[in-house]
C-alpha cells in the first residue's frame, strides 16, 4: 500500500498551528479532549481540558474558538491516527494487518460516541473522515478477502459496523473487551 494523502489528512494539518510551542499545546489539548470525552462524554469540562494539558482556558479559546471547534479537532485527528496506522501495519501479513487495524478501530469508536453527540451527523468533518476511514482500512480488509483469510460475503461497512458495536459494549476489562474482538474476528476469518 503506497502512503496517500486522505481527505481528513488535510484537515488536521489545516488546524494544527506551524509554531513549534503552539503546536505542542494544540498537541496537548486534543491528548487531554480525547482523554476527557472518553471519560465524561460530549459534556466534558472545558476547564478540566485545558487543566489536564497544562494550559489556561485562553490557551484553549485560542485554538478551539467554539467547543464544536474542538469536537471537529479531536475527531479528525483520531481519524488521522487510524489512518497512519493502517499504513504502518499495511506490510504485515493480510489478516494480521486487519486485525491490528480494527484494533486501534475499537479506541477510535470511543471518541467518535461521545463527538458524535455534539455533532450533527451530517456534519462535512463526517464525510472526510468516512471517505480516509474507507481508504485507509478497505484496502486492508479487500487484501485479507483476496487471501482467502476474510469471508468474501461481507462488506467492510458490515465489519465495521459489527466492530463499532462491539467497542460500544461496556466491558469489565480490556482483557474482557480483547476476547470480544476475537471471537466476532473468528467469524469474520473464513474457513480454513
Amino acid at each position: 500500500m503506497t502512503p496517500q494523502p486522505f481527505p481528513v489528512s488535510e484537515i488536521v494539518a489545516s488546524r494544527r498551528p506551524h509554531r513549534k510551542d503552539a503546536a505542542r499545546n494544540f498537541d496537548a489539548l486534543l491528548a487531554a479532549a480525547r482523554a476527557a470525552f472518553a471519560e465524561h462524554g460530549a459534556e466534558a469540562s472545558l476547564e478540566d481540558i485545558a487543566r489536564r494539558a497544562g494550559v489556561g482556558i485562553g490557551t484553549l479559546y485560542r485554538n478551539f474558538p467554539t467547543r464544536r471547534d474542538l469536537f471537529e479537532s479531536v475527531y479528525a485527528d483520531e481519524v488521522n491516527e487510524l489512518c497512519q496506522v493502517a499504513e504502518e501495519v499495511a506490510g504485515l501479513e493480510p489478516w494480521e494487518a486487519l486485525t491490528a487495524w480494527l484494533d486501534r478501530f475499537t479506541g477510535y469508536t470511543v471518541t467518535k460516541r461521545a463527538v458524535r453527540e455534539a455533532l450533527d451527523g451530517d456534519a462535512e468533518i463526517f464525510q472526510a473522515c468516512r471517505k480516509s476511514m474507507e481508504a485507509a482500512g478497505g484496502p486492508l480488509f479487500e487484501r485479507a478477502q483476496q487471501a482467502g483469510q476474510a469471508r468474501r460475503d461481507m462488506s467492510f461497512d458490515d465489519l465495521l459496523r459489527m466492530i463499532a458495536g462491539i467497542a460500544a459494549t461496556a466491558f469489565d476489562d480490556e482483557d474482557q473487551r480483547r476476547r470480544v474482538l476475537s471471537i466476532a474476528l473468528d467469524g469474520v476469518r473464513a474457513s480454513r
